[in-house]
């Protein structure tokens, strides 16, 4: 069996500072520390379901870098690949769920904010294409893509791994506050959809690329791109996933407490890429994706609930899913 890994994530990984009561910024008292990013929950994630992932990325010369570093490591991720960047700082985002709507918002320490943050600081010289092309999906966010260095760097990993066989797995991860015009994210969302072979989207991602609120259209125009995989995530309407071949799922979420939607739908990317990297049918996968999504929730940060392979297979029972990985 390889001992490299099968899913590598590449783009950026943070601190998410939580506020600990639904309150504006300027009310909120504490902020609870956690790890963040989404390509590298996602990895967390797969990992935690004991399929071996890896980590593509730069953290500061700090003690968040440190503690990035060693969440990886607690959590079987890969991290040979992943550079402290010396006079760096660790990218920070504040997030709070806003007490009218319920909906998070983030505000981040990093380009075009703040300047000298690790993440955007990733290039070229950073990233060993040969690890990456040992790998069955590379899983990347458009996040990333907002700003130099770690643009460039990332467009021509992605373009050396679709050469050597690895599908590419994005997730749009729209962030306003980190790109300087709304053109420009499209634009360059679009660049990468024709070289996706998997995109997941939420709901307010579907709607802002494909101007639609519909999860199918939204799907239909994905593949009109050239994607395989296309997912829709619906958050507490379940998810929509269509493939090139015609074949569409919907599957309804999974009753639990919500507590924190932060970091759910990278949850949802992990157990859908490791029913991929399994070989499930699409509706197996989907009901894996919409279960790892559901843990998240219950609990404050991205990664704190991610559910470990056997908590996932008893919380399938217990939902009578006949379904196990």
């Amino acid at each position: 069996m390889s001992t490299y890994p099968e899913v590598i994530g590449l783009g950026e990984v943070l601190i998410d500072f939580i506020a600990s009561e639904p309150v504006h910024y300027t009310e909120a008292s504490t902020f609870i520390k956690c790890f963040g990013g989404a390509p590298m929950n996602t990895i967390v994630g797969v990992a935690r379901l004991g399929v071996k992932a890896g980590a593509v990325a730069a953290v500061g010369e700090d003690p968040f870098g440190e503690y990035i570093i060693k969440e990886f490591k607690r959590n079987n991720v890969d991290t040979s690949h992943v550079i402290m960047k010396k006079g760096k700082r660790t990218t920070l985002a504040f997030v709070i769920n806003e007490p009218v709507t319920g909906e998070r918002t983030f505000f981040f320490y990093r380009k075009p904010w703040a300047g000298g943050t690790a993440d955007s600081a990733l290039t070229t010289k950073d990233i060993d294409h040969k690890y990456i092309s040992r790998s069955k999906i590379l899983h990347i966010s458009g996040f990333a893509l907002s700003q130099n260095p770690s643009r460039t760097a990332i467009l021509g990993a992605i373009r050396f791994a679709k050469e050597q066989g690895v599908k590419i797995s994005f997730d749009p991860t729209l962030r306003s506050d980190v790109w300087n015009s709304q053109l420009s994210i499209r634009k360059m969302y679009n660049h990468v959809l024709k070289m996706a072979d998997i995109a997941t989207f939420s709901s307010e991602e579907a709607e802002f690329m494909f101007k639609t609120k519909e999860p199918k259209e939204a799907a239909e125009r994905a593949l009109e791109f050239g994607v395989e995989i296309v997912g829709v995530k619906l958050g507490a309407k379940g998810a929509l996933i269509r493939s090139k071949d015609g074949v569409e799922v919907f599957a309804p979420p999974y009753k639990v407490n919500v507590i924190d939607t932060t970091g759910a739908g990278d949850g949802w990317n992990a157990g859908l890429l490791v029913g991929l990297i399994k070989k499930l049918g699409l509706e197996d996968c989907v009901k894996i994706a919409n279960a790892v999504g559901a843990f998240v929730v219950t609990k404050r940060g991205a990664i704190t609930a991610l559910p470990f392979k056997e908590e996932l297979n008893k919380f399938l029972k217990d939902q009578n899913v006949r379904l196990r990985i």
